[in-house]
C-alpha cells in the first residue's frame, strides 16, 4: 500500500469546512462548503487567494457538486440547493449574483441529507425521509419518494417516518437510476419515470 506523504498546498478557511470537491472537468479547481455559509472555489496551482467565493445560503454549505465544467450545485441546512454559475463569479469579494436558480421543496435543517448529480439532473435527501429529484432548469422538484419505515410489532413498512431522514443519494450516471439510503439503514435503488 502506497502512503500519502506529499502535501502540495495548504489552504486555511476560517470556518469550519463540510465538504470538498475536486471538479471532474478540471485538473486544478477545488471547491469547499463551509459552516460560514459560502462555498470557496480555489485553483490548487495557486491556494493563496480563493479563485471565488460563493455568497448566498443562510446556514452552513454541507455539499458541493460540480454538475459541469461550468455549473456548481451547493446543498445547505437552510432547505435550499443553490445552482451556481462560474463565469459569472468575481475573483474580488463574494460573487453573490453568481447563483442562477435556487431549488426548494425538500427539508434539511440540521442533518447532513446528501447530494448527487448527473447529465443535469440533481437528487438530495430530505428530513421527512424522502429523496428529491431536480433538474436543472426547474426550482420545484420534478419528482419524489417517501421512505416508509418498518413498524417493530409487525415488520412491515408504514407511511409514518418516526425521525428518519434520507442520509445519502447517488444517481447511476447516463441512466434514470438513483440509490438512496435513509438514517434506519434502508437503501433503495429507485428509477424515475
Amino acid at each position: 500500500m502506497k502512503l500519502l506523504k506529499n502535501c502540495l498546498a495548504t489552504i486555511r478557511n476560517a470556518a469550519n469546512v463540510c465538504c470538498v470537491q475536486f471538479s471532474p472537468h478540471s485538473t486544478h479547481l477545488l471547491a469547499f462548503g463551509s459552516a460560514d455559509y459560502r462555498t470557496y472555489c480555489y485553483d490548487i496551482r495557486n491556494t493563496k487567494n480563493a479563485w471565488c467565493v460563493l455568497a448566498g445560503h443562510e446556514k452552513a454549505v454541507s455539499y458541493v457538486k460540480f454538475l459541469d465544467s461550468g455549473t456548481l450545485v451547493t446543498a445547505s441546512t437552510d432547505n435550499t440547493l443553490k445552482l451556481w454559475d462560474l463565469q459569472k463569479t468575481s475573483h474580488c469579494g463574494p460573487s453573490t449574483n453568481a447563483c442562477s436558480l435556487t431549488f426548494s421543496g425538500h427539508t434539511n435543517e440540521k442533518n447532513f441529507v446528501g447530494l448527487s448529480t448527473a447529465d443535469g439532473y440533481i437528487a438530495c435527501g430530505s428530513e421527512t425521509n424522502e429523496v428529491y429529484a431536480y433538474y436543472r432548469d426547474l426550482p420545484m422538484p420534478i419528482a419524489s419518494y417517501k421512505f416508509g419505515s418498518i413498524d417493530p410489532i409487525s415488520g412491515k413498512e408504514t407511511d409514518d417516518d418516526n425521525g428518519l431522514f434520507v442520509s445519502s443519494v447517488c444517481w447511476r450516471a447516463k441512466s434514470d437510476m438513483v440509490v438512496a439510503a435513509n438514517s434506519s439503514g434502508c437503501i433503495k435503488v429507485l428509477q424515475m419515470v
